[in-house]
């Protein structure tokens, strides 16, 4: 199992910048790559940006594409969410998420974090 704290969340106007981390403890050898999943209210989660874990190779969803940048320290055993020109719509829970070797979906869930970005 690996165990996922976020942080980095919170309150910033249009515009502004925040960044969130992830940061992973237990088995983490077994990591195929990260994710960062967001949830609104009275929306379904959907899927933000991901990165390969051992080559880096990222993915991002078509309306964060040029305002985030998913980032990793595997020394550090975490991962990065560089929000930029954030927009209201960007406010939402954010999760991280990790995909193990074997798993076809992400089966290591973060609590979660808060960002709100105010008008």
């Amino acid at each position: 199992q690996v165990q996922l704290v976020e942080s980095g969340g919170g309150l910033v106007q249009a515009g502004g910048s925040l960044r969130l981390s992830c940061a992973m403890s237990g088995r983490t050898s077994s990591i195929y790559n990260m994710g960062w999943f967001r949830q609104a209210p009275g929306k379904e989660r959907e899927f933000v940006a991901r990165i390969s874990w051992s080559g880096g190779s990222t993915a991002y969803t078509d309306s964060v594409k040029g305002r985030f940048i998913i980032s990793r320290d595997i020394a550090k055993n975490t991962v990065y969410l560089q929000m930029n020109s954030l927009l209201p719509e960007d406010t939402a829970v954010y999760y991280c998420a990790a995909r193990s070797l074997g798993y076809l979906n992400y089966n290591n869930w973060g609590q979660g974090t808060q960002v709100t970005v105010s008008s």
